[in-house]
This record gives structure tokens, sequence and C-alpha cells, in this order.
């Protein structure tokens, strides 16, 4: 069992050794013992770095979370370029990406959890969600501005069916993530409304 291993960097080797944990062994196997195990280190490093395994849950989360940001902005920078559905299509799959997908159960059922990400941050409480509910709803205004979907989209139902949708689509990873077209086929399928509306745009889709 480590004891004194110096860890550089001590809170990412943390966070990092936590991702591990949780891709490999689920959330309800992510435990400060399992977390210090994992990176070599005595249980105190961490109790050192974060009042409690709380706190630390809180600190992986918003780390993760604001990771997703740089996607987030390349999904609305990619605005006005290719295809909306294709744009969509691959920003939903990194977006639900393994660690987002394992994290979102995370704080589905750690009550402590929860209520630590809203004393941090507004909506703090379904971190991920709201990275990904945001940045979809960005893009999407977006592409109606330059008139790629219909000018009468109601950006808030097409967002909470993409991110919705879209979650539920990525949860059963049995045997692996969904295909390619698989998640273009869900994109078509609930943008076909607002992107056959505004064919006189001259885009396809």
């Amino acid at each position: 069992m480590p004891t004194g291993v110096h860890l550089r960097d001590a809170r990412q080797q943390l966070f990092d050794a936590a991702e591990r944990v949780l891709l490999r062994d689920g959330p309800s196997n992510l435990t400060s013992r399992a977390v210090t195990d994992e990176a070599g280190c005595a249980k105190g490093v961490l109790h050192r770095h974060f009042t409690d395994f709380d706190a630390f849950l809180a600190e992986l989360v918003l780390d993760r979370a604001a990771q997703l940001e740089a996607h987030a902005a390349a999904l609305r920078e990619s605005s006005g370029t290719g295809t909306v559905t294709g744009n969509l299509a691959s920003a939903l799959t990194t977006l639900f990406g393994p660690v987002p997908m394992a994290i979102i159960p995370l704080i589905t059922f750690r009550d402590e959890l929860r209520a630590r990400l809203r004393q941090a941050r507004a909506g703090g409480g379904i971190a991920i969600l709201g990275q990904v509910t945001t940045a979809v709803s960005a893009y999407l205004t977006d592409e109606r501005d330059r008139g790629r979907i219909a000018a009468d989209a109601d950006i808030d139902s097409l967002t909470l069916s993409l991110v919705g949708g879209g979650h539920l689509l990525f949860s059963d990873l049995e045997p692996g993530p969904p295909s390619t077209p698989t998640v273009q086929r869900f994109v078509t399928t609930v943008l076909a409304d607002v992107l056959q509306r505004r064919r006189y745009y001259g885009d396809t889709g």
C-alpha cells in the first residue's frame, strides 16, 4: 500500500486517477481509497488538498465540465460551415463522451455532491448536462440567425430534444457507444421540420 509517494501537481493527478477509476469501475466504486490507490499515494494526500471527499468530487466535476467548454466553443465556431446535422452529431459524440457520461450518474446519485455543485456555481447541480445544453442552444441560435434552420425554430424545444434524447442514446454503452450513422439519424429526425422549412436558403442541412 503506498504511503508516501510525492505527487507533482497533486490535484490534477488525483483528478486523473479518479477519472480512470470512474471509467473502469463505475461511480459506485469511486471512493477516496480507490482514488489514492490509483494515484499511488497515501490517502492523506487527498485530504491535504480537499476538505472531504465530496469537496474533491465537486472540484473534479467542475474541472471536467470546464474542459467541455473548448468543445462547446468549437461547436459554435462551426456555425455556418459544413452541415447543421453533421456539426451537431459530431458535437454530441464528443460532449456525451465516456467521461461526461460517467460523471452524470455520479452527480445524480450523490445528494451532497449536487449540493456542493449548486453552491459552487449557478446551475451546478446539473453540471455536464448544463454544459451540453448551453452549447447546443447557442449553436442552434447561431444557425437560426444565419438562416440555416427555420426562422421560427423553437430553440428551447430543439435543445431539450437533442440533449435529452442524446443522453438516452449514449447512456446504453453496451456493446459500445452509438455509431456515427445512428447519431446522425437521431439528429436528422429531431431537426427534420426546421430544416425542411428553410430549404429556400439553399443549404442542405
